[in-house]
């Protein structure tokens, strides 16, 4: 019963994963800087001490009596994540649905694996597994043979994105009208990089969540009073950028701008924020099940690259490319879905 809940509550939350940025695609007049940020007021400073009270009440006395290194740490890993989660948000705004969620969560699994790995070579931890210990282990070696399976991947799909972006350059399309390769790799790496800080953060912040599950709450919720903490860091990041663009494209008015559709703009980048962060309440809810292992990521890599690819054929991001573009595209999608299975399953082992 604990695997089939595990599984359920991983599909929820990679199912809005993997389907926030639907809605923002039905925001209309306004610059990109702005919906993103009304966005993240629900991801990162509404909905989640609102999640946090209606599942752990005393969550903010609890965050009164953690130490303030603990806070301190929490919060910069969450700085650090959320230029990972801003650049995520740029990947598939200039890559789309399908092809950005593809190359970003290969991205993620397969640095995810290795940057803990390498850090922890050089500051070395009892019980944490170095980069000399994957060479040295079958398991390591497994995550290390997925990480090159990954590359793979990712450059057969970009090779499918090079030739759609050729193929797209004479189309008006409104679904792809702002597609662009180069720009958005390079925030694919950036975001692939930076976004294994969540994790680091919420291991920053389990002080927070022990005490909640000291002080009788559910553990099935523990990790929503650390996510207070370590989402402000991601507020802040992503506030400063999204200013910084609203003065350079003096787009402030877009708030208050009566020639659009001002209600439906601020209900469905509310809606695309919630939907944002339920992902790390269902994730969380779903590690409990199954364990902070490689079930639960192979789930939420494979989940989130699954659905986005549906919405991504279901909003035509690959209208007009031809069918032998698309082929190759699926091709180096299973290749980057093998590799996450062959990552976690090296995982396992190491574990």
């Amino acid at each position: 019963m604990n695997i089939i809940l595990g599984v359920l509550f991983h599909f929820i939350g990679d199912f809005a994963s993997g389907s926030f940025y639907v809605p923002y695609k039905k925001v209309k007049g306004w610059a990109w800087e702005s919906y993103w940020i009304i966005g993240g007021l629900f991801s990162w400073l509404i909905v989640p001490p609102v999640a946090a009270y209606l599942t752990v009440p005393a969550f903010a006395q609890i965050i009164r009596q953690t130490d303030t290194s603990t806070l301190i740490w929490t919060f910069v890993w969450g700085l650090l994540w959320g230029i990972g989660g801003l650049t995520y948000g740029l990947g598939i705004r200039y890559l789309g649905l399908s092809l950005g969620n593809s190359i970003l969560l290969g991205l993620t699994a397969a640095l995810g694996a290795l940057i803990p790995s390498i850090y922890y070579n050089y500051n070395p931890d009892e019980g944490k597994t170095t980069f000399t210990d994957m060479l040295h282990s079958s398991g390591g070696q497994l995550v290390l043979l997925g990480v090159l399976v990954c590359l793979i991947g990712i450059a057969v799909c970009g090779y499918a994105g090079r030739r759609k972006e050729k193929a797209l350059s004479v189309t008006t399309s409104q679904n792809i009208r702002e597609f662009n390769l180069k720009k958005g790799l390079t925030f694919a790496i950036i975001s692939g990089i930076l976004s294994a800080c969540f994790n680091y953060g919420i291991e920053a912040g389990e002080p927070m969540s022990d005490l909640a599950v000291n002080e009788g709450f559910n553990p099935l919720y523990q990790n929503n009073v650390t996510y207070v903490v370590l989402l402000w860091g991601g507020l802040t990041t992503n506030s400063i950028w999204c200013m910084i663009l609203n003065t350079r494209h003096k787009t402030f008015g877009d708030y208050t701008n009566k020639k659009t559709a001002l209600g439906n703009n601020y209900l469905f980048s509310a809606v695309a924020g919630t939907m944002w962060y339920l992902q790390f309440f269902f994730y969380g809810m779903g590690e409990s099940k199954l364990g902070n292992g490689a079930s639960s990521w192979i789930l939420h890599m494979a989940f989130i690259i699954l659905v986005s690819n549906f919405w991504g054929i279901a909003l035509k991001e690959w209208k007009g490319a031809h069918r032998k573009i698309f082929s190759t595209f699926i091709i180096g999608l299973l290749i980057i879905i093998g590799s996450v299975i062959l990552v976690g399953f090296g995982n396992s082992l190491s574990n």
